[in-house]
């Protein structure tokens, strides 16, 4: 039988005949499509007794005409998907042509530096000594003329500055004005992020991008100018006067403050001039430059606790791009003042690794975010909106600021220490930080909570990568948790599907996560904890029993070059309204070297797991010594209190004790995470696991020779380490799960803990049926029965969920029964193959 897949008017074939459908019949059979798009035999055939149009076609036409859809459709997509990768490879090609051309001109640039200096070396030592202004400034390459036109406070004198801004940041965006390179593990293709550069030799710090986004070039500068909405570090932007210009621009003055990231060093403001222009060739470009008092422009004097940092030209080229969307330049040039700080934070104001992770490639991912979102217009966990998950991490993100900052303007007092300087509490009674925190816990926070009260204090970290700690922060709460001191003593119970409002969500490690966003090169995501049963402690006054916390989580990525790594939660109501008060605490973790770390970022946090693979976990630990040299990094923790006043004094001493137990945890954990810990304890197992892990390799290898009747390895090895190293690094997901009631996973190779998003430890918190969807769970429930009486079973391609709620497909999956020495059934192992996020 065969089918024509053409549009309009359609055909069948049955027995050699074409049978033609009339246009109201194709109406009906297409409202069903849409309503379901695979109807069952059943479906088809109340199809047809409800659609007497419908009655002369036989069933096993209207299923391969839903075949056929199907196929359209899927074509359509397909189609559609491959006209945007085309578009989007013909604007990145154009990127390159670009940056080539301005690579040629660089060298261009550099021979002829070169042959000039050549020849000016050769000709002093051969001429006489000419010591006159004339004779060196006439030898050299395009000298600018001293004659500037005059600049001051006046319209006509901000706007010579803002022409020279511009022509700066172009010559910095398009030109050669800075030597760029490429930045670290950054590699430009059509799922990149973009073209990612930072600078080489020049003043302060600077890093370049271009990417696409698939926004018009006025939303996009929209967007930029919003500072404080997608750059957390941004406390405000104030605009303080606007003058249009001839050419339909705009300049701003701008007065800008960022936080300062750990309580170590100072917060930076700028005093900026913001130019906004259309080019000649229609491109809208966004620049901006400190104003100093060398221009003889505007000033702003110096404001207590900020460091005023200074804006090299720096902006945004926003280019329409055929086909929809924008090509866009994003220039980043700072001097952020290092000699402010302590020398051991130096890097983080010397290095401009830091500045692109922080600043420049954080906007082109808001730009990609919202460009998504607008796209696909979808509802997210608990029936929110994307932007409003976003909200609320920002939120988060801007109270930890707050908190860790401690700005008077913002109503912050310091109280007087205990004699220690290593914990600095602050206390804060303005009505607007206390508006709306008396939130109804049945045993919550006390009636009238007039005050809160921060404890924080930052400690530099030797040899563990921020990642690994925080990962083990966020899996681990017990480990930090688990005391007296106050409600985050309780254990995290395991929850199922939320009781919030729309809830939809999965269970992670007795954690409910909402991913926010997921990209290779970043990934960030909210989750709701529950917290109760706390012991009756002196404590209890101030702190629930039981509660909620929001959680934010940033900073997972190992890979990441100079990214910080961040733990911010806060209690929030049961009902979790948009607009629910947050007092925000947690940790940061900021690496003070720049360089890339190869550690996996899988690598099992459990030390005393029964199934680790060498000392250090999912990687052998040869793999982990590697990184044994120095990585250094500053933690801060910051922990927010709400009271009444007249406890003051014993909410203080509560939270010094807290806090100071929290870094004895932190650095007994660390210790325990650092390579040098490790090794030496190398001796104590084999390089690639324990004997258990390898019986059960050996296991599941033999039980699948033995009902497939191939080998599942490709090795000539029989030693049982080697079976188990060869399964570790095996290409598809291999995982084992328990025979109970309800199964849950107890093993995964590499491949499989990547696919789940997970570690070993937290691999047995997740149950088979979470990872299947609903079509999924019914097929598995159809073929479990044969699983276990046949001993295996061949399962079609489909989707799957990781821990983090990210859609997987696979090509197909072979489930089997794996056989102890005894020939009982022990666990049932699953294969994915060909596996990947979608």
């Amino acid at each position: 039988m065969a089918m024509s897949c053409k549009d309009g008017k359609q055909s069948a074939i049955d027995n050699g005949k074409y049978v033609r459908y009339t246009p109201e019949q194709v109406e009906a059979l297409e409202r069903l499509y849409h309503e379901c798009p695979k109807p069952s035999s059943i479906r088809r055939q109340q199809l047809i007794r409800e659609c007497p149009i419908l009655s002369n076609i036989e069933p096993k036409q209207i299923k391969v005409w839903f075949q056929n859809r199907r196929c359209r459709e899927k074509q359509r997509k397909e189609a559609s998907r491959l006209q945007a990768v085309n578009r989007k490879l013909t604007a990145m090609n154009k990127l390159l042509m670009e940056e080539n051309d301005r690579l040629q001109k660089q060298v261009s640039q550099l021979v002829y530096e070169n042959g000039y200096f050549r020849q000016h070396t050769q000709n002093t030592t051969l001429a006489t000594k000419d010591t006159s202004c004339e004779s060196v400034v006439t030898s050299g390459q395009h000298h600018l003329t001293p004659q500037h036109p005059p600049r001051d406070a006046s319209p006509a004198g901000l706007l010579s500055i803002a022409e020279e801004t511009l022509a700066e940041f172009l010559s910095k965006a398009t030109g050669t004005a800075v030597e760029w390179v490429q930045m670290p593990g950054m590699k430009p293709g059509p799922d990149s992020i973009g073209i990612v550069a930072i600078s080489h030799g020049c003043t302060g710090v600077a890093a370049r991008a271009c990417g696409l986004v698939g926004l018009e070039p006025t939303r996009v500068a929209e967007i930029l100018k919003d500072r404080p909405s997608w750059f957390r570090d941004c406390r405000a932007v104030d605009v303080l006067n606007v003058l249009p210009t001839a050419n339909s621009g705009t300049i701003e003055l701008l007065y800008m403050q960022l936080y300062a990231p750990t309580t170590l060093a100072p917060a930076r403001d700028f005093w900026l001039l913001r130019y906004t222009s259309v080019l000649e060739d229609g491109s809208l470009v966004v620049c901006e430059r400190s104003l100093k008092n060398t221009q003889n422009g505007p000033s702003m004097p110096p404001v207590q606790h900020f460091v005023r940092a200074e804006m090299l030209p720096s902006g945004y080229l926003i280019r329409p791009c055929e086909g929809g969307g924008s090509i866009i330049h994003i220039v980043d040039h700072m001097d952020l003042e290092p000699w402010s700080v302590p020398e051991v934070l130096r890097p983080l104001y010397e290095s401009s690794t830091v500045l692109a992770q922080k600043t420049t490639m954080t906007a082109l991912r808001q730009l990609r975010q919202i460009a998504h979102e607008v796209s696909q217009s979808t509802v997210t966990g608990w029936g929110r909106r994307p932007a409003a998950l976003r909200a609320l991490s920002q939120r988060l993100s801007r109270g930890f600021n707050e908190a860790l900052n401690g700005f008077t303007d913002e109503g912050w007092s310091m109280m007087g220490n205990d004699g220690m300087d290593d914990v600095t509490i602050l206390v804060n009674s303005s009505p607007d930080k206390l508006m709306g925190l008396n939130l109804p816990f049945a045993t919550g926070f006390p009636a009238v909570s007039n005050a809160v009260l921060c404890a924080k204090a930052s400690m530099l970290l030797q040899n563990v990568p921020p990642a690994i700690l925080l990962r083990f922060l966020r899996e681990h709460r017990s480990e930090w948790a688990d005391n007296n001191i106050d409600a985050y003593s309780a254990a995290a119970v395991k929850i199922g599907p939320c009781s919030l409002p729309g809830s939809r969500v999965g269970s992670f490690g007795g954690q409910v996560i909402l991913p926010l966003a997921h990209t290779m090169e970043h990934e960030e995501f909210l989750e709701v904890i529950k917290l109760e049963g706390v012991g009756h402690s002196p404590e209890d006054a101030i702190m629930p029993r039981e509660m909620f916390l929001l959680q934010l989580c940033s900073g997972m990525d190992e890979n990441a070059v100079g990214t910080c790594a961040e733990l911010i939660f806060a209690p929030i109501d049961a009902s979790f309204a948009d607009d629910a008060p947050l007092l925000p605490s947690g940790f940061r973790i900021i690496p003070l070297d720049s360089g890339k770390e190869a550690s996996s970022p899988n690598r099992t946090l459990d030390l005393a797991s029964a199934l680790e693979i060498g000392p250090a976990g999912n990687k052998a630990s040869n793999d982990y010594s590697a990184n044994s040299g120095c990585v250094r990094s500053v933690m801060t923790i910051a922990f927010e209190f709400a009271f009444e006043s007249h406890m003051q004094e014993h909410v203080a001493s509560m939270a010094r004790q807290y806090v100071r137990s929290i870094i004895s945890s932190v650095q007994r954990v660390a210790l325990a995470l650092s390579p040098s810990h490790l090794s030496s304890h190398a001796g104590l197992r084999t390089p690639l696991g324990t004997p258990e892990a390898q019986t059960l390799a050996r296991w599941i290898c033999q039980s699948y020779r033995c009902y497939m009747s191939v080998e599942l390895l490709k090795s000539g090895n029989e030693g049982s380490e080697s079976i188990l190293k060869t399964l570790w690094h095996h290409s598809d997901a291999i995982m084992c799960c328990s025979l109970k009631a309800l199964p849950v996973f107890t093993f995964a190779n590499q491949a499989g803990l990547d696919m789940l998003e997970t570690t070993l430890v937290a691999l047995q918190d997740i149950t088979l049926e979470k990872i299947f969807d609903d079509h999924g769970r019914k097929t598995l429930c159809s073929e479990f029965p044969q699983i276990m009486q046949q001993g295996f079973a061949c399962l079609q391609g489909g989707i799957c969920l990781s821990s983090m709620g990210r859609p997987v497909s696979y090509e197909r999956a072979v489930a089997w029964k794996v056989l102890n020495e005894e020939e009982n059934a022990h666990c049932i192992c699953f294969m994915f193959v060909n596996w990947s996020f979608v």
